[in-house]
């Protein structure tokens, strides 16, 4: 298949996929008259790298999983390579999610403190009037 069509199927723009090919995630072939050629495997692969930018990884984190899907192996993240990749990525969201409940403590902490301090504005009581 051609670019555009690949780019159509995989809901790429055809800048992305030849981004990709300069990056070296996605195989180069040309037909003779010079038109790049693709094929179902390349539609996996760029369904591979699009579902972990999906999940936060950047481009060059997908590579080992590109590399995993071209060496043969049915899903991108049967490969060594690609596990440490995963390891890695959610020590960094554990990182991430522990910041985040420190922040999470701290607003709450001064919420508290904030309610406790408020001044609780006077009353307007309302007087009846004789008409």
């Amino acid at each position: 298949m051609r670019i555009g069509e690949l780019a159509e199927r995989a809901g790429m723009t055809t800048r992305a996929l030849r981004y990709y090919e300069t990056r070296g995630l996605l195989p180069a072939r040309r037909t003779t008259n010079g038109y790049r050629d693709y094929d179902e495997e390349d539609l996996a692969l760029l369904r591979q790298i699009r579902t972990l930018q999906d999940f936060g990884f950047d481009l060059e984190e997908t590579r080992p999983f590109v590399d995993c899907l071209r060496s043969g192996h049915p899903e991108g993240d049967s490969c060594p390579a690609s596990l440490e990749v995963y390891r890695r990525k959610l020590a960094e969201l554990d990182g991430v999610i522990a910041q985040l409940q420190a922040v999470r403590e701290q607003v709450g902490a001064q919420l508290v403190r904030a309610e406790a301090a408020l001044v609780p504005e006077p009353r307007c009581e309302l007087s009846s009037y004789d008409a």
